[in-house]
């Protein structure tokens, strides 16, 4: 077979990152009508690129096909809400924002953050491709664009008027197979001293925590800052900046300005790429032993489940992230060993996880059924969701989280 190239630099893909099997895309969750069909599966295999060392699958469904209707809604998590609220308040301080000023989020999602700008009477804007999730934004005095975007969609708004103070991109830059266009549409949208704001998942943590399971269709990209800042720098822009976050597992927030800014980058954003340099992230080696970490998790995952049902216990789980069809796939456990799961986002209940067919319900179920363990598959939000299950203690329920290691809590 012809290999692949790197959505960056063009170079083929021959390296492998990590081979999690055929899984299908992480949010196609099924109706009951649909469980005797056909699920797709594509090979879900990550590569290294040898010449940039970008992280990366490749694309077997398109953005359209994955985003023009989507299940995923940001507002449901208290955790996220709290951390966009308290970014938009630090952002309107720092740069000064105010009516006459013009915030644009990409993948703006249900307006969860650019709510709050707007209550601090600041211009917003949204761009999102998922129309069902943009009526959302709408509801909330967030107007939108209904829009994937790249070169063409911010040179439409540019040309209309509406170029930015501040871009906000919060966790779509791994959503984004078009890696060069997207970026690349950033310069166009932004005023000359304006500010650009992005989130990711952080490379250095996923492997450092064994987090393959953040690996799937929809997340076409992985980053480190080493690679973000190639990316940045080939299309006009610097970045100046860097937060290291306990989003998701662990992430980066880039401050990023055209070039010509000139802004001087701060010792946080020398002390990141410095702890990823010790890491190793700039050693091709370092990629090649991260394979093995995540058959060392499921093996931790199968032993505790089927031990689990051996003694009669009954195990259910919370949430349905893609993350967790992403685990639950490759480890191949399905209702006989997880009986159900739970998620706060009435647009999930009632719907099977995509190919091991587990129905999700309301977490009410929880209280109902009485699980011995209830499996947190968005581990990432596992304090938020014990306080919120704390009543599981009440029968002698336990937590369990797979991620980094399988813990009992």
């Amino acid at each position: 077979m012809t290999p692949s190239t790197c959505r960056f630099c063009g170079v083929g893909l021959r390296r492998s990152f990590v081979d999690l099997g055929s899984a299908p895309l992480s949010n196609s969750f099924l109706t009951t009508e649909r469980l005797r069909t056909m699920e797709p599966h594509y090979p879900l295999h990550a590569y290294v690129c040898e010449n940039c060392l970008l992280v990366q699958l490749e694309e077997y469904a398109s953005a359209e096909a994955i985003f023009s209707d989507y299940l995923y809604f940001s507002s449901f998590s208290e955790t996220w809400l709290r951390h966009a609220e308290a970014f938009a308040a630090r952002m309107t301080r720092e740069l000064k924002l105010c009516s006459r000023s013009l915030v644009v989020e990409l993948a703006s999602n249900d307006g969860y953050l650019l709510q709050y700008f707007r209550q601090m009477d600041v211009g917003v804007l949204g761009v999102e491709p998922a129309a069902n999730v943009a009526a959302a934004a709408e509801t909330l005095g967030v107007p939108t664009e209904v829009a994937f975007f790249g070169k063409a969609t911010a040179r439409r708004l540019a040309d209309a008027g509406k170029q930015a103070d501040l871009i906000c991109a919060n966790n779509v830059l791994a959503h984004v197979p078009d890696l060069n266009d997207f970026v690349a549409g950033l310069p166009i949208l932004l005023k000359p001293a304006g500010t650009i704001a992005v989130e990711f998942p952080h490379l250095l943590h996923l492997m450092a925590n064994r987090q393959f399971d953040t690996i799937y269709h929809e997340h076409f990209s992985y980053f480190s800052l080493l690679v973000v800042d190639k990316v940045f720098a080939r299309h006009g822009l610097r970045v100046f900046d860097v937060d290291c976050l306990q989003t998701h597992g662990g992430s980066l927030r880039i401050h990023a300005c055209h070039a010509a800014a000139a802004r001087p980058r701060t010792k946080r954003f020398h002390a990141a790429l410095a702890e990823e340099k010790e890491a190793g992230l700039n050693d091709l080696a370092t990629y090649d032993r991260f394979g093995a970490t995540a058959v060392n998790v499921k093996c931790q995952v199968l032993e505790f489940l089927i031990e689990a049902r051996r003694e009669g216990k009954l195990v259910a789980g919370y949430g349905a992230p893609a993350k967790g069809n992403t685990l639950l796939n490759y480890c191949g456990v399905g209702p006989e060993l997880l009986a159900f799961t739970v998620d706060r986002s009435p647009h999930k209940q009632g719907r099977f996880l995509p190919g091991r067919q587990i129905p999700i319900f309301a977490p009410e179920r929880i209280f109902a059924a009485q699980p011995d363990y209830v499996f947190i598959l968005p581990w990432n939000l596992k304090e938020e969701i014990i306080d919120q299950m704390r009543g599981v203690r009440d029968w002698g329920g336990k937590f369990v989280v797979p991620i980094p290691s399988l813990q009992v809590i």
